[in-house]
């Protein structure tokens, strides 16, 4: 009986001993490691819960779509378990992400505006069905949209007539046809090719992407000045992969929520400044800085397009949130 209490008593201490079992998650990541989303979402992550967890959970960024290309289906990767974690444009698929949309319109938020900020104030309440069978973990913007262009130089919504201008989805689809240009929907990772070869006359993007995604080589021409909105981004978890983790890990899992997406804007920020600055400086490019007056012009061009979409969607109240009103 003595010797059965000590064994039992020894498999107790062992098991007590034992170190917890280390909880990699998979992130998946359709770009290069060199893009903005690696240093200031997935290893800030990994860093960070690290150091909450005491190291039981991790994060591992999959990169290049290892695991499984294109931008369009990394939502439904993370849902299906796939990926644990992942990132996208709600713009891929704007019909799921009607209200979350909303931030992307011109005007929506001013120019200066913090973009994270916004998605989370509206998010509980109007926001969050628009993520099913995920957890949203990181809600950011880009910088401020602008029109980067081959041989092209807009001032004007005149400017756009008759151009193909590429942009992200929907929504961005009807403010191009405002200002008179064609829309030409494709992901960002196709829009290098689409530029050189002549398939579109430009995009309206931040200008992170031209680092990014290298369109620094295929554009010469850049307009600043009105606000034409944003583009939003998130990074879901899968249900399932969330409900793994203790309530300890989950608690500190969302208690990153903000500093996540902090990051992530301030990277995206500062990728877009470095890069006009380059353009600034290279000297063979146009940079056109709209004033005031020339700004108000494309804002009164999109503005019955911008006051439709909300009726439509019936998102009022989300704008209002977004807007802190």
């Amino acid at each position: 009986m003595k010797m059965t209490h000590l064994f039992t008593g020894a498999i107790l201490a062992g098991a007590m001993a034992a170190p917890v079992v280390a909880q990699e998650l998979k992130f998946a990541n359709f770009t290069p490691p060199f893009h903005t989303i690696n240093a200031s979402v997935i290893e800030k992550l990994n860093a960070d819960l690290a150091a909450a967890t005491g190291g039981a959970v991790t994060v591992r960024g999959y990169h290049g779509g290892e695991l499984g290309a294109g931008p369009v289906e990394q939502y439904v990767r993370v849902v299906q378990g796939v990926a644990d974690l992942g990132w996208g444009l709600p713009g891929y698929t704007s019909s799921q992400f009607e209200k979350t949309m909303i931030v992307e319109l011109p005007d929506a938020i001013p120019l200066g505006s913090s973009g994270y900020e916004a998605l989370w104030k509206a998010f509980d309440d109007h926001l969050a069905s628009e993520f099913p069978g995920t957890v949203a973990i990181a809600l950011w913007t880009s910088e401020p949209n602008i029109f980067i262009m081959k041989d092209a130089e807009i001032r004007t919504p005149a400017d756009l007539a008759g151009l193909k201008v590429r942009v992200a989805g929907a929504t961005a689809a009807q403010v191009a046809e405002a200002l008179g240009a064609t829309p030409v929907q494709m992901p960002i990772n196709q829009v290098y090719n689409a530029l050189q070869t002549g398939l579109i006359d430009g995009v309206i993007t931040g200008a992170s992407t031209l680092s990014d995604f290298k369109l620094d080589e295929v554009a010469n021409s850049y307009t600043l000045g009105a606000n034409l909105g944003r583009l939003a981004f998130y990074t879901v978890m899968n249900q399932g992969a969330f409900d793994s983790l203790t309530e300890d890990q989950q608690t500190a899992l969302l208690g990153l929520r903000a500093a996540v997406s902090e990051s992530a804007e301030t990277s995206w920020n500062a990728t877009a400044d470095a890069a006009l600055q380059a353009a600034r400086d290279s000297g063979d490019n146009t940079v056109i800085d709209l004033s005031e007056t020339e700004a108000q012009a494309f804002a009164e061009a999109v503005a019955e397009v911008v006051d439709g979409y909300v009726s439509d969607v019936g998102g009022e109240a989300a704008l209002a949130a977004m807007r802190g009103e």
